[in-house]
């Protein structure tokens, strides 16, 4: 394990940040709660950062648990570490990033939570490498991609909704996205989250983490791959191998639905129940939508302590 480098640098609850070198990367990562807590890994998505979760980290601090939130690739203040990697976005990217940083924390393993990007993410390692993960929270139930099925087309209203991964498949739009990364962001979340209420403030504390020069071209590998429009670096070949076969997810699991969700409807959670083998939950927070964290914390909070607690396959609405 290499010693992480500490700043003085806070953020309004999510703690004092860090940097450790965990494979390819120099992970960012903000950090808070008791040293000798339970650790849990909250993992942000696309076009969000670490403040997804300023609400949701003094909560479960406050409640005894390391909380690590940290800042993924392509997303200031993390880092290449070799200018020759390529930035890639792909599943099996996110997925072994968070085991190289579990490992350069000296981490035996840690509840993994995460939404969007980080859904993929958390679910990745959850179902490849179970012993890392002592439960898990994912909203929107499971995504794992078989990426030779990228060209399948799905129901009109959702594609609608998918208008951006469209527009990454573009060159206009690696233009566009260079120049109005907050814009493009900002139309995104109106969409996702219907029923949230966001000002320009945090709008802007959020885009400053766009800044990072590997932003765009990790942003349109990402949706380039998984529409079958782009290959994937030849070192997750293995990894994407495995996720083709859309692996089981064996540790105990919470899963959750926003009910104002503007991408992703509501369900009851039974269609990907098949997925999780081991004991899973499966709830709806009402009001909430695609950044169900930052929309919806103390919901969140509680279902990550609630893992704690065993708990039966069940139909949640939480307030």
């Amino acid at each position: 394990m290499i010693p992480a480098a500490t700043t003085s640098v806070g953020s309004a609850g999510l703690g004092t940040l860090h940097t450790v070198r965990a494979g390819v990367l120099d992970v960012a990562y903000f950090e808070t709660g008791p040293a000798e807590g339970p650790a849990v890994l909250l993992l942000h998505g696309f076009p969000y950062d670490v403040h997804s979760y300023v609400d949701v980290a003094p909560q479960l601090a406050a409640a005894g648990m390391r909380v690590i939130v940290p800042y993924l690739r392509g997303h200031s203040p993390t880092r290449f570490r070799d200018p020759a990697t390529p930035r890639s976005g792909q599943q099996a990217a996110l997925g072994a990033d968070i085991v190289a940083l579990i490992d350069a924390l000296g981490l035996p393993r840690a509840v993994l939570a995460g939404y969007d990007w980080g859904w993929r993410a958390v679910n990745i390692v959850a179902a490849l490498w179970p012993d890392r993960c002592a439960s898990l929270v994912s909203v929107n139930n499971y995504l794992i991609q078989d990426i030779s099925t990228a060209a399948q087309p799905i129901r009109p209203d959702l594609e609608a909704g998918f208008w951006y991964f469209h527009y990454f498949a573009t060159e206009r739009s690696r233009r566009g996205l260079t120049a109005n990364r907050r814009g493009i962001a900002e139309v995104i979340w109106r969409r996702n989250s219907p029923d949230w209420y966001f000002d320009d403030t945090l709008l802007d504390r959020t885009a400053e983490a766009f800044r990072n020069e590997d932003y765009v071209q990790v942003v349109i590998h990402s949706y380039r791959q998984r529409l079958g429009l782009a290959p994937g670096d030849p070192s997750y070949e293995a990894i994407e191998r495995q996720l083709a076969r859309q692996p089981d997810i064996p540790v105990p699991s919470i899963t959750l639905d926003g009910e104002a969700d503007g991408n992703f409807s509501a369900t009851d959670g039974s269609a990907s129940a098949a997925h999780f083998t081991g004991p899973r939950t499966h709830r709806r927070v009402p009001h909430a939508g695609h950044n169900l964290p930052q929309e919806s914390p103390a919901a969140f909070a509680a279902t990550v302590l609630d893992l704690a607690r065993p708990a039966q396959p069940q139909l949640h609405r939480l307030s």
